[in-house]
């Protein structure tokens, strides 16, 4: 049967200047700001991780309006350790295989509720482009948590309690991991819901390789404005 398409109400691509990362940094600092005001300042600006090569920023921004609307990150370990690592040891069983940590997923109030599904399928595509085997991310929320675990999502730990997570002001997270390689196959097999919209349905709005920029404006290449993103 050929797959089927959708077409989303936005645009979804990685950022690739620092215009786009600032729209990135506009919907966290709104998003995590709003219910952790102390974090907003933090979040207004781009992190050095931002702009590391194994890092990609992922920039959702509406078409009717052209603003953004929503943003995740995925930092892969194909040069060095996942921020996450700072914080937690993870499985032994871990150690050799490629793996990608998902950060700042944040979606403007009252935005499309797709948005959400759609960073997650953004980075699902992103990981087995790069031949990621496993999704590292944290949950602060049991109702988080279960979002996740929808998905496929499992504890990475068998005890399943939260950890202070340094790289998220020492807050409290449940850490849970995502098999990439096996994911189709369980979706498929186990009727999952969300199938369709994962891996069974073309999104064109959902474009992880086009090199124009997110936000349809002028704007300063990352090449030549990283050091002046990097010391800000």
């Amino acid at each position: 049967m050929p797959m089927s398409s959708q077409t989303l109400s936005f645009r979804l691509r990685i950022a690739r200047n620092r215009s786009d990362l600032l729209a990135a940094c506009a919907v966290r600092a709104e998003s995590y700001g709003h219910h952790l005001p102390h974090l907003r300042a933090a979040f207004e600006l781009p992190d050095s991780l931002d702009l590391e090569p194994d890092t990609a920023v992922f920039v959702c921004v509406d078409k009717a309006t052209g603003q953004p609307v929503g943003t995740a990150r995925v930092q892969t370990n194909a040069r060095g350790p996942l921020l996450i690592e700072t914080s937690i040891a993870l499985p032994e069983a871990m150690h050799s295989d490629t793996r990608a940590e998902i950060t700042r997923l944040a979606v403007a109030p009252g935005a499309d509720p797709l948005i959400k599904l759609a960073l997650v399928k953004a980075s699902y595509l992103f990981c087995v482009a790069n031949q990621v085997r496993w999704t590292i991310i944290g949950a602060r929320s049991e109702a988080l948590c279960r979002q996740y675990r929808r998905l496929g999502f499992r504890e990475l730990f068998e005890d399943g309690q939260p950890v202070p997570l340094k790289h998220a002001g020492q807050l409290l997270h449940h850490v849970l991991a995502f098999n990439v390689t096996t994911a189709e196959r369980h979706w498929h097999s186990g009727q999952h819901p969300l199938y369709q919209f994962m891996a069974d349905t073309m999104h064109r709005d959902i474009d992880l390789f086009t090199s124009e920029p997110a936000l349809q404006a002028p704007a300063v290449e990352l090449a030549s404005g990283r050091a002046e993103t990097a010391a800000v």
